[in-house]
């Protein structure tokens, strides 16, 4: 559980609702059916207009990446491929048979299998490039839905202010509706930009940041399988490893 984004939700509420109460406008402010048709239906209608269905389910996948990332210890996998290097040495790339079918990543998997099977270094580099930049490209993509969400619900909550001023405007004759009118309305600007602001972008560029990562993880990982195959030294494989940490 990534702690700093349960922490950043909590504060994101506390902020919403400790700054209406503060304000005078209450808890009872902040809700309105109206403004939560416009504003959230919308922008849910709109990104599905823009996005192709996989990648729409992509989202929905890695959406938990904010509060459970997947795991990423850099440092434990150095650590098996320099073991895996001294063992290749020793034993020879067959030594290494028995580790494939113990990998739970099968990214990883695949990459140790073609270092086995004797597999040249430049065409492994090739196959694992394209798979690497394939999922990256795929998790980016599906990163850029909430960036999207967070574009389009500040502009729907502009509309829902309009739509609520109109409302508004056919009452000029009932000064007792004014007020509640005018709140009304621009309840939808708060949901628009506090759902972009406070939820929508923060999300978006976490999950930009560990597809990054683990872009950068699996790099590392070709750098050090293409090693092992070309026999190079395990000190200097882990030196060359390590400099992707630093």
């Amino acid at each position: 559980m990534d702690r700093l984004s349960v922490i950043g939700v909590v504060l994101a509420l506390i902020a919403l609702v400790g700054g209406s109460v503060l304000k005078g406008a209450g808890i009872s402010g902040l809700w309105n059916p109206a403004a939560f048709v416009i504003v959230i239906v919308g922008t849910i209608a709109s990104i599905l207009l823009q996005t192709p269905m996989a990648t729409f389910k992509r989202a929905l996948k890695i959406v938990r990446w904010v509060f459970q990332p997947p795991a990423q210890d850099t440092t434990s996998v150095i650590g098996k491929i320099v073991e895996w290097s001294t063992t290749a040495r020793k034993q020879g790339l067959l030594g290494l048979e028995a580790e494939v079918q113990s990998l739970e990543d099968p990214f990883l998997r695949k990459g140790l299998q073609m270092v086995v099977d004797g597999v040249e270094p430049e065409s492994i580099r090739q196959m694992l490039e394209i798979e690497l930049h394939g999922q990256s490209d795929r998790d980016l993509s599906a990163a850029k839905v909430f960036e999207g969400m967070g574009i389009y619900a500040p502009t729907l909550g502009i509309i829902g202010a309009v739509l609520g001023l109109m409302a508004v405007m056919k009452n000029l004759a009932d000064p007792s509706k004014l007020g509640p009118g005018i709140a009304a309305a621009f309840t939808a600007t708060i949901y628009g930009i506090g759902a972009a602001n406070l939820m929508l972008l923060p999300m978006a560029s976490k999950l930009k940041g560990l597809v990054n990562h683990q872009t950068q993880e699996r790099e590392m990982i070709v750098e050090g399988l293409i090693a092992i195959a070309q026999g190079e030294n395990p000190r200097n494989i882990e030196a060359r490893l390590n400099g992707f940490i630093h």
